[in-house]
């Protein structure tokens, strides 16, 4: 018997992971298990509906609004499918459909359920206009500018039958190669990796910078129609065709079947194939092809009555836990790393597998020599779900992080308020210093091609490089002496580090490793001060100013640079060569922007926020965000907010964006 406390802790539960999911992007438990959850909660709610409030997870959709964008209400809710991950429940569906369709023969759209980001776009007259997140299911959030630079999606339609207006649904995903790319560089740099391609896309989705989000490769498919002006689709089976013939990028796999064993057999085959696609799906979905029966059937609570999602369980296996093992990061952080009796799954052999930090090994109580559960989160990242307690040995212990750095030896600090553990010797570690080279020689920063991590270890080693000046020192003699080097290596790995030393400013910025920077930090910061010598000598209070650029990061970077060997290094990599393009920033004197207190509301069609907020500052002005008798400028887009009018009211300035550029 279920009593009313235990039904809001378990409320609570699933709130969190709710939360852990959708906004932290870091997932503590699989899909099954939270369905698991969400199917017990409704459960209760059926044989208790007095409890039941409008706060009940049951009651929503999923994904939560994030702060940073503009909520739009969709034309058409945006619904979540019921999932299930049996051929019984399947049989089951199509007994209700038998039920409630008054046809003898139906017929059903089968195709794979990508594992990605939900998404709405609207096309008016052929032109893509907006992208919006499912969010709370009613409204989401505005990521248009995010979504356009998403190469596979096209801005504008061809073909002869467009309607004038179209709201489609689609999935934004990271393909599994970009992925792996990029969560290798993440270990590189010291920083947690990815749960799986699903959360990577949506953290890089709900970035606010859109140039950030273009360099994290996302991609687009569609495979339904919310709502279109000509009338013409009245089959399930006729959308993901018609998209096609428009330009759209569309699932791929998809069929027409009549009977439970049409979809079982399409099922097995896309579970047979699943490890060889780009991307990552999760299941097969579903759905009842007349569209007419679809809008009649209408929905039941948060999900459709006429589909279904049938979710493939996580692939497991068993194995032992050998050793626990710690990695140190360029920061100083230490990851503890399971070493594991290697076992074969989902397509390879899996021998370690990243337990996170402490506080994850204490949760689950993962100790040295217990057989483990593993799973690949989204098919990718090896991790371990639980270890069986029953099987372990009498003489086990608790797992604690060690007191020590396990490379140099220095006692570790925890910092309060942080989960991460680190080695404060920064100079000293070498392992810290073999990151921090292999940041420095990494894609997203000089892009030093032949100088992977084993050839960076060997020069660290032989005391070759001590900090990144000494690459652009190297010779043929040192190179010569690294294990596998012969004449073509030596020269090709020179050729790189040449080539290297051509390279832009922003990413010579992040290249230095400065906390909290990244690329698209960096672009602000070179933005604002246009050449090196500049940037070193800005204040707190110059940074602060800048659009983007946060109290945490305008101190990370005056400390980096009050720090004499950092100015020192930067001056011997500039005098090695390195020449990173510097950009002239323009000075506006006597601007009707300066000293003027700018809103900004709606969405503008040349410019993102950070755009013309940007150009405001660079003219005087500073962009404040609530609406007061200060405010003298309203710049109003389409579609602008609540601002627009308490600013009427209060009698300040409304510009267009057409007197905005006028006014610039």
């Amino acid at each position: 018997m279920t009593d009313k406390n235990t039904y809001e802790k378990l409320c609570e539960e699933i709130w969190n992971h709710n939360r852990l999911y959708y906004v932290e992007h870091a997932p503590i438990i699989s899909d099954e298990e939270f369905d698991h959850l969400l199917k017990k909660l409704e459960s209760i709610e059926k044989e208790h509906p007095e409890w039941v409030d409008p706060t009940s997870p049951s009651r929503r959709v999923g994904e939560s609004l994030t702060d940073g964008f503009k909520t739009v209400e969709h034309h058409v809710p945006m619904l979540s499918l019921s999932n299930t991950y049996s051929k019984e429940e399947i049989e089951d569906y199509i007994k209700r459909m038998h039920k409630l369709v008054e046809k003898k023969d139906i017929a059903y759209v089968a195709e794979l359920k990508m594992d990605g980001i939900a998404i709405s776009a609207i096309y008016e007259k052929g032109i893509f206009k907006r992208g919006v997140t499912r969010g709370d299911g009613k409204a989401g959030d505005d990521v248009t500018s995010n979504i356009r630079t998403i190469v596979s999606l096209p801005l504008r339609l061809f073909g002869e039958h467009i309607p004038d207006f179209m709201e489609i649904r689609g999935e934004v995903f990271m393909p599994t190669e970009v992925f792996t790319q990029l969560n290798e560089q993440r270990i590189i740099d010291g920083e947690l990796e990815w749960a799986n391609p699903r959360n990577a896309a949506a953290g890089s989705l709900k970035l606010l910078d859109p140039k950030e989000v273009s360099r994290r490769c996302l991609d687009v498919v569609f495979y339904g129609i919310a709502d279109e002006s000509s009338g013409k689709i009245t089959k399930q089976s006729q959308i993901v065709p018609f998209l096609r013939s428009i330009g759209l990028p569309t699932v791929g796999l998809t069929t027409l079947c009549h009977t439970i064993d049409d979809l079982w057999e399409f099922t097995e085959k896309v579970r047979k194939v699943r490890m060889t696609l780009p991307y990552q799906i999760d299941g097969v979905v579903i759905k009842l092809d007349d569209i007419k029966e679809q809008n009649r059937l209408g929905v039941t609570g948060k999900n459709p009555r006429w589909a279904i999602a049938y979710k493939f369980a996580a692939e497991q296996s068993n194995t032992r836990i050998l050793d626990i093992t710690v990695q140190v990061g360029r920061t100083g952080v230490l990851t503890p790393v399971a070493e594991l009796e290697p076992v074969f799954l989902a397509g390879s052999t899996i021998s370690r597998a990243s337990l996170h930090n402490e506080e994850e090994v204490q949760r689950k109580d993962i100790r040295i020599g217990d057989l483990a559960t593993i799973e690949k989160g989204g098919d990718v990242i090896p991790k371990i779900v639980s270890v069986d307690v029953t099987k372990r040995s009498s003489d086990s212990k608790p797992w604690v992080m060690p007191d020590h750095c396990p490379y140099c030896g220095t006692p570790v600090v925890r910092i309060s308020g942080e989960v991460a553990v680190r080695c404060p010797n920064e100079e000293g570690c070498t392992n810290q210093r073999t990151r921090r080279i292999a940041y420095f020689a990494g894609r997203n920063a000089m892009d030093i091609d032949h100088m992977g991590e084993k050839v960076i270890i060997q020069l660290v080693e032989k005391g070759f490089v001590r900090v990144p000046s000494d690459i652009y020192l190297l010779t043929d003699q040192q190179l010569s002496q690294l294990t596998g080097f012969k004449e073509k290596s030596v020269q090709n790995l020179l050729t790189s580090i040449e080539n290297s030393k051509n390279v832009s400013l922003a990413r010579f910025i992040m290249a230095l490793g400065i906390k909290y920077v990244g690329i698209g930090t960096a672009e602000l910061l070179v933005s604002k001060a246009g050449d090196m010598g500049k940037l070193m000598r800005m204040t707190y209070e110059e940074l602060i100013e800048i659009n983007g650029v946060g109290e945490k990061v305008a101190e990370s970077v005056v400390e980096h640079f009050s720090n004499t060997s950092n100015i020192e290094e930067v001056k011997k990599l500039l005098e090695l060569g390195v020449t990173p393009k510097s950009f002239e920033v323009k000075v506006f004197l006597d601007h009707p922007f300066n000293a003027k207190n700018f809103v900004l509301t709606g969405t503008l069609e040349n410019y993102t926020r950070t755009g013309a907020a940007s150009l405001i500052k660079e003219r005087g002005g500073k962009v404040i965000d609530s609406v007061s008798k200060k405010t003298d400028f309203i710049l109003a887009g389409s579609d602008p907010g609540s601002k627009l009018e308490k600013g009427r009211s209060l009698g300040v300035k409304i510009l267009s964006e057409k007197e905005f550029i006028e006014m610039l």
